[in-house]
């Protein structure tokens, strides 16, 4: 049961809010509803605030009507829903009267004693009406929500009929036709399901939900590849394991996602999270500190076990084969230095319970702060274990010498050699899976333990369909179709790998303290579009095989993005204007990052060319501040600096005529969406290689300036010397992306707020 967003317990609507778009439109009306509640408490009113009321009521009773309008047009469309909706509907307006009458100044009545006016003699029916049209509208947003979800159910059972469709085919002609159709199905389930994640309050569910639908943007060109090289090899078992491999898959991840939008629970569900150290410590944490307020809250015995527990978990460290002498020995001698603090915060425990002492003695303070300081440490050493680890794999691994030498050996057909080739595959395979595990520990958050536990699995499925495309080839070395197959899957090996250099880096960011807010996306459907919401939105999409060719191209805008957000962080000066804009730009790029996984604000290329104009805009105003910049080095230093700008403003000129420029036809389009964002890569790349420069010269220049004791501040030069950004096509951006009628009708209600 959900109580109401303010957190006010005398609106619980005893319905449970799971959508952050339900959430935010009932935001507005428990506000003014709160406002006119809380007005109760004084019967007499002057003139002024009677008509406030007055005016606050009409528009509580107007946004209402306008809501329910929005409603019963839903209700008309979704015959199933229909009764509910009308119900939940009329209470609503009901209510909505109910409260209008309620604020009518010319319904109120004059005091007998000095003649004003009183208002809300029914403070019980004010209350009651509030309570109902809180409930009635909960009700109706929610029936609303159960829509997206019907949307998303009905959209995974067509992708799951051609599915099966396409796994019985046996021709190539009828395979195109049928997977032209596949892919089509599958960027409309992307498109709702992405708008799902978004939405969805809960981080975990939120976190299932991107890495189902990460296996199914990449699992969809796997499926190509591995089809057509069964039709073309029928007769071949390894292709034939290859591609049932992915069909399998494929359903897994489609039966994730609609576990995780209608909350049904399978098997796989009832298995919780695996224990991990992180949580371990935590809570041992928290139970030792709580011994400061109440010297009885557990038992020692309670705090022994859990600390055995988080000592048992560390084996995963220490048993592994890969864990260095030198690191197994440190992780054994901190988990030794915990177990000794502990005993001493359990002598001094029971000899402040034997004095019966209120509250932790300095003594038992000093073994509390001894205790936690120790696993903190414990902590730290099994970070710097696993990230380390972590990053060396990568570093290896980057080469991918294990793959380039599979594809040589299949594309000779030298059977001995890919058999050869596929034990140290599968040996690389098993490091990645463990050291996957070792980052589930330490993750710090349980979203984040979630994507390493989809990185683990990633990688121990993956590993075995390289090795059986890789014997595909070698059987048939002259076919072309098997030498792409393969390609497919050791490309999906490279981008697992770069999700996990990201993953490393969002684990490091938590572990160090440092979280980026993501920019919410509502998903409530609109009336008289929702049924069809897609083609609304429609320009031109991209077909699921252009956008996995793409997939690759965006993880470098992302890996691009969260560097230059991390050189930003390097700046002392986080107001300067050249530190705001790379930021600017950073986040367009990861917009457009998102657009090439199905996911975020931009829906169509429409939005995609838009966004790349506002970024090119933003560049130009980069290049302006650079060009301020530069009038403060000496001839050498401005060189270096004009000539990556230069760079800069030719990329950004590029990049706006190429989005302004008009197209016609899917080809020419997909073109357009590809070039616009290799340039952008381009950008954020030239934005890389300044930062660290100008952040020194900056340095070099404010130090200089303190010596001489200069009247001016640099900083303050370049501030007034800069133009102040125009954010007018920013706010015009982001504003440009329709939110649903009802939040527009709801969000109505905060007109009075300030009256």
């Amino acid at each position: 049961m959900a109580s109401s967003p303010c957190g006010n317990s005398n609106f619980d609507s005893g319905l449970e809010i799971k959508t952050r778009s339900v959430e935010q439109t009932l935001i507005p009306l428990v506000s003014q509803i709160t406002t006119l509640i809380n007005h109760k408490d004084k019967p007499k009113k002057s003139e002024r605030t009677l008509a406030a009321i007055h005016r606050v009521g009409q528009a509580v009773s107007v946004a209402v009507g306008r809501f329910v309008a929005v409603g019963e047009a839903i209700a008309a469309e979704n015959q199933e829903l229909k009764d509910e909706m009308s119900q939940a509907c009329f209470e609503a307006r009901r209510a909505g009267d109910a409260i209008a009458q309620l604020t009518d100044v010319g319904a109120a009545t004059p005091s007998q004693s000095d003649g004003r006016v009183t208002v809300f003699s029914d403070r019980t029916g004010m209350v009651k009406a509030a309570r109902l049209l809180l409930s009635s509208v909960t009700k109706v947003l929610v029936l609303a929500d159960r829509i997206v979800i019907k949307q998303i159910i009905t959209s995974r059972n067509k992708v799951l009929v051609t599915l099966d469709h396409l796994e019985r085919v046996s021709t190539f002609q009828e395979f195109v036709q049928i997977f032209s159709q596949f892919g089509n199905e599958m960027v409309e389930f992307a498109h709702l399901t992405g708008d799902r994640q978004n939405d969805l309050k809960d981080e975990k569910k939120k976190a299932r939900m991107a890495a189902a639908r990460a296996v199914l943007e990449k699992c969809t060109m796997m499926l190509l590849t591995a089809s057509k090289t069964c039709l073309r090899h029928p007769d071949c078992e390894s292709a034939r394991i290859n591609k049932d491999a992915v069909f399998h898959r494929m359903r897994c991840a489609l039966e994730q996602v609609i576990e995780i939008v209608t909350e049904a629970r399978s098997c796989g569900e009832n298995k919780t999270l695996p224990a991990s150290i992180y949580n371990g410590i935590k809570e041992f944490k928290s139970s030792v500190e709580c011994l400061r307020e109440n010297l009885h809250c557990l038992s020692s015995q309670s705090l022994s076990s859990q600390l055995e527990a988080l000592v048992e978990r560390t084996e995963d460290f220490t048993d592994s084969a890969y864990t260095s002498h030198e690191q197994r020995q440190a992780i054994l001698g901190l988990c030794q230095l915990v177990r000794q603090d502990t005993q001493q915060l359990v002598q001094a425990w029971v000899e402040a319970q034997s004095i019966h002492a209120k509250e932790a003695p300095e003594e038992m303070e000093v073994a509390i702060l001894k205790t936690c300081q120790g696993v903190s440490d414990l902590r730290r050493e099994l970070h710097k274990v696993a990230v380390g680890r972590a990053s060396d794999l990568l570093k290896v691994h980057g080469e991918q010498l294990p793959l380039r030498a599979l594809k040589a050996a299949g594309a000779d057909g030298n059977l001995e050699e890919v058999v050869g080739y596929s034990r140290t595959l599968s040996e690389q395979k098993e490091q990645l899976v463990e050291t996957c595990r070792l980052l589930c520990h330490v993750s710090g958050t349980e979203p984040l333990e979630i994507t390493c536990i989809h990185a683990e699995e990633t990688f121990h499925v993956i590993g075995p369909q390289i090795i059986s495309a890789a014997q595909t080839l070698a059987l048939h070395p002259s076919s072309k179709i098997a030498k792409e197959n393969l390609e497919v899957f050791c490309e999906a090996w490279e981008s697992q790998l770069c999700d996990m250099a990201l993953l490393l880096r969002e684990i490091n960011d938590v572990f160090e303290g440092r979280r980026g807010d993501k920019r919410p996306y509502l998903s409530l459907p609109r009336p008289g579009k929702h049924s069809a919401n897609l083609k609304t939105a429609k320009a031109v999409k991209l077909d699921a095989e252009e956008q996995t060719s793409m997939a690759k191209l965006g993880l470098e805008l992302r890996l691009l993005s969260s560097d230059v957000d991390a050189e930003v962080e390097k700046w002392e000066e986080q107001e300067h204007e050249i530190v705001r804009q790379s930021q600017s730009l950073a986040s367009m790029g990861y917009n457009m990052y998102l657009f090439t996984r199905g996911e975020g604000l931009l829906k169509t290329t429409v939005d995609l060319c838009h966004q790349a104009e506002v970024l090119s805009e933003e560049g130009l105003q980069l290049c302006s501040s650079l060009q301020t910049f530069s009038t403060q080095l000496v001839d050498e230093e401005k060189a270096v600096v004009m000539t990556e700008m230069e760079k800069l403003v030719a990329l950004c000129q590029q990049l706006q005529m190429g989005a302004k420029t008009p197209v016609q036809g899917k080809t020419a389009t997909f073109q357009k969406v590809d070039s616009s964002i290799q340039t952008t890569r381009g950008i954020l790349t030239v934005v890389l290689s300044l930062l660290p420069l100008c952040n020194k010269l900056s340095r070099k220049y404010k130090s200089e300036r303190v010596s001489l004791s200069s009247p001016q501040d640099w900083g303050e030069r370049q501030d007034a010397s800069t133009p102040v950004k125009d954010e007018g096509h920013l706010n015009k951006n982001s504003n440009g992306f329709s939110v649903s009628s009802m939040e527009q009708h709801m969000a109505g209600l905060n007109l009075l707020e300030s009256k």
